[in-house]
């Protein structure tokens, strides 16, 4: 045998054997964090498409990470922003209500608070993603299609800073990935080699919706600060803002405000008596209930067209304390009207 071929021949041994370890790596670190993900069953009433039917509830679903044994769950805010009911299924088919204790709409990262504890609770880590490089392997599970527990593995292709991502909505620090995303992947961890969360999966970029685009994930850094070192308010508010032509169209007193579009049962926004739109029109090309209030100010600060401006404001509702009052303006069939709740501990 030439010495050329053995060289060949031992290459291709040498990979072999990598290739072995690395999936024995992965299939060992999958077997240890697995228990630790979750599905995250959503219900929210909304306008059904037939006037006379009222009220519908629509379930949908995501993923998220039990990163405490307090019972705290990491998923992505788009995932519980508009919840009515939560409900959190584990591995072995428990499942336990959760409700939202802390928002980031910006970063699209939420964290839910459980009814109890499970059994046999297993805690995933959260990891440093300063640490990471591009190129490094990760792997990702989830509930894609609503299929529980699912592995993908891919590597970081990129790292993007707040807002440098045109096509993707979300004010945070990313982290760009070629492993496998689909609809139902939304708030699931991406996990690094130690098994350690680095990521929240937030976004694709497809042309179908499926898999074959590019998949990004909010950084465990950016996430750790806006739900747990800053604790993040969560209003339980989904809405639409509207400026320019649509807001005088709509009559506003001011150039830009939120058409309420869902309120929470039970959120501060529904204490307050926020109400949702009930009517479906299209409005600048863009699909949106009308009916309901605009939200036109929240503790004094206005909304405004202008970056950041929700930011702000959610800022000033995670410095209220229990028993403090919460106060918003809203505008009501072409009236001004204040609303004000006492703000309870989330």
């Amino acid at each position: 045998m030439s010495s050329r071929l053995m060289l060949f021949v031992f290459v291709l041994f040498c990979s072999g054997i990598s290739t072995r370890v690395d999936a024995q790596q992965i299939s060992e670190t999958y077997r240890k964090v697995n228990p630790s993900v979750v599905i995250v069953r959503v219900q929210q009433k909304t306008p059904s498409a037939d006037p006379e039917k009222g009220l519908v509830s629509l379930p949908s679903f995501g993923s998220g990470v039990l990163i405490s044994m307090d019972g705290e769950i990491l998923t992505a805010a788009h995932v519980v922003q508009a919840a009515d009911q939560i409900c959190v299924e584990f591995s072995d088919g428990q499942l336990i209500p959760a409700r939202v204790t802390a928002t980031s709409t910006s970063a699209d990262v939420a964290l839910l608070q459980l009814g109890r504890v499970p059994t046999n609770a297993v805690v995933s880590a959260i990891g440093d993603s300063n640490k990471v490089d591009i190129g490094d392997q990760i792997f990702i599970i989830g509930s894609p299609y609503g299929l529980g527990n699912s592995l993908t593995v891919g590597h970081v292709s990129a790292r993007y800073a707040a807002n440098s991502v045109a096509k993707v909505p979300g004010a945070a620090e990313l982290l760009q990935t070629d492993a496998a995303i689909n609809s139902g992947n939304s708030g699931s961890p991406m996990f690094n080699m130690r098994g350690e969360v680095i990521g929240v999966v937030t976004n694709i970029l497809s042309r179908s919706g499926g898999s074959e685009g590019l998949g990004f994930a909010v950084t465990s850094k950016a996430a750790r600060q806006v739900l747990l070192e800053h604790k993040s308010f969560w209003f339980g508010l989904d809405g639409i803002l509207i400026e320019g032509d649509v807001a005088k169209a709509l009559n506003l007193p001011q150039s830009a405000g939120i058409v309420v579009q869902h309120v929470s049962e039970g959120s501060p926004a529904w204490r307050q008596g926020v109400r949702a739109g009930t009517l479906r029109t299209s409005v600048d090309g863009e699909e949106l209930l009308l009916g309901g209030d605009v939200l036109l100010e929240v503790e004094g600060i206005p909304v405004t067209a202008a970056g950041g401006t929700m930011d702000q404001i959610y800022g000033s509702l995670s410095k209220l304390k229990a028993g403090e009052r919460l106060r918003s303006k809203v505008l009501r069939a072409g009236q001004v009207v204040e609303l004000s709740t006492i703000v309870t501990a989330q």
